[in-house]
């Protein structure tokens, strides 16, 4: 793929042709459905388990760092829209293609091992209705998406968008369920203060590195570029109402959860918001079990999409095997890609458990992100305002960049001082 800032158009024209299905509200929901099946039925009680009361805090730390990336995504989606978004964004505005092609083998790799971490949630709420062992359940699930993801990405869409609607029905059913501890916030309030102390802050920061892999999936977005209509449009609006709508669910729920149920239970709990449903609400758990397996199979259906479509965008431009840019002929998908990225997730559920799998997730992320503000940032210096595309303000990459070096240099000190 040649760097400069070109016409995607004529790029695309040299490659296999992917199929432009994906509407606004598609694209939306799509984005939306794998951040919120990515963390909050997941993670919210380990962040509770990190950051006490102030885990709505951690939830806000972590949306900023989010949302300053995201609108650089927004932007570089508007000016590239192809598959293997961040490898293609690295290149251009790096311009190193050894480079290029480590980020984009990085961002697949994050997919993976953050679908192999929601299946790990899908056991915990299956046990809910039915002891199982893991096992078992794990390879069927993921085999099964899989399937569907091969089977077609008009198909996948509409699925991921239905998925959403259930898990935001979901999440309104925790809030109201819990809204009467809301009453208590004014009396409480002071609680939810934290206090100006290293030790609180640690953890408080402990809590927003986990809770920031519950935004992970806004950037997969820009992996399926080439099958949105109109993606110089509508790509940067879906991946900023994702975002937004994302942030104000967890937000909300996270408050809920700390005023409801003490944190350390919460922690402690592989279903936490069927805990909250149960021993707050007083009502059966089995509802809220079941809308939370719809939103754990929409987040690890989506991510194996986007790996998928990274390696697919890396093989069309000749930086890996040709093997993984074949389309089916029936599906219009790359099947072997598919296949390759299910087998990927598999063997990783299979050997690693669900914290270290979302701590290794967040790490490699957070390493994309500050690449792509870096490159966002040379690019804006060499293309200003291209025409036809929406620019943000040269503080953006910048702020993103330093947000997220900043989150994975604590991480990593926190690491060496154990």
């Amino acid at each position: 793929m040649p760097r400069g800032d070109r016409n995607a158009d004529a790029d695309t024209a040299q490659r296999p042709q992917l199929r432009r299905v994906l509407t606004l509200p598609l694209i939306t929901f799509y984005g939306l459905g794998t951040i919120l099946g990515a963390g909050i039925y997941v993670l919210v009680g380990k962040v509770a388990g990190s950051a006490g009361l102030y885990a709505p805090i951690s939830f806000l730390i972590a949306a900023a760092i989010a949302a300053l990336t995201g609108f650089a995504y927004a932007e570089l989606g508007s000016r590239y829209p192809l598959s293997g978004g961040e490898a293609v964004y690295v290149e251009e505005g790096l311009g190193y293609r050894k480079l290029s092609i480590i980020v984009g083998l990085l961002t697949a790799t994050a997919g993976l091992v953050s679908a192999a971490t929601i299946t790990h949630g899908f056991v915990g709420y299956v046990n809910v209705f039915i002891s199982l062992p893991a096992t078992p359940v794990i390879v069927a699930i993921v085999l099964a998406l899989g399937l569907l993801a091969a089977w077609g990405i008009l198909q996948s869409a509409w699925a991921a968008a239905i998925a959403t609607i259930v898990e935001i029905a979901g999440l309104v059913i925790v809030i109201s369920v819990a809204a009467p501890s809301l009453a208590t916030l004014p009396e409480r309030w002071p609680e939810l203060l934290p206090p100006v102390d290293a030790l609180t802050w640690s953890g408080i920061m402990l809590g927003a590195f986990l809770a920031f892999y519950a935004f992970i999936g806004f950037e997969d977005m820009v992996n399926v570029a080439e099958e949105v209509q109109d993606p110089e449009r509508n790509l940067p609006m879906a991946i900023l109402l994702a975002l937004f709508l994302s942030t104000a669910l967890y937000v909300l729920v996270a408050l809920v959860a700390v005023l409801s149920i003490p944190p350390g239970e919460l922690a402690s709990a592989d279903a936490p918001l069927a805990l909250i449903v149960e021993q707050y609400g007083g009502h059966s758990p089995l509802l809220i079990s079941a809308i939370s397996l719809f939103a754990v199979i929409n987040g690890a259906l989506i991510q194996i999409i986007m790996a998928a479509r990274m390696l697919y965008g890396m093989s069309a431009a000749g930086w890996i095997p040709a093997a993984f840019s074949r389309l089916g002929t029936r599906t219009g998908t790359p099947v072997f890609s598919t296949a390759v990225a299910t087998v990927c997730v598999l063997l990783l559920a299979l050997a690693l458990p669900l914290v270290t799998l979302a701590k290794a997730t967040s790490s490699v992320v957070l390493v994309v992100f500050i690449l792509i503000n870096l490159a966002l940032i040379r690019i804006k210096r060499r293309l200003p305002s291209p025409p036809g595309v929406r620019v943000y303000g040269a503080w953006i990459p910048w702020g993103g960049l330093l947000l997220s070096a900043s989150l994975l240099a604590f991480h990593l000190l926190t690491l060496v001082g154990r």
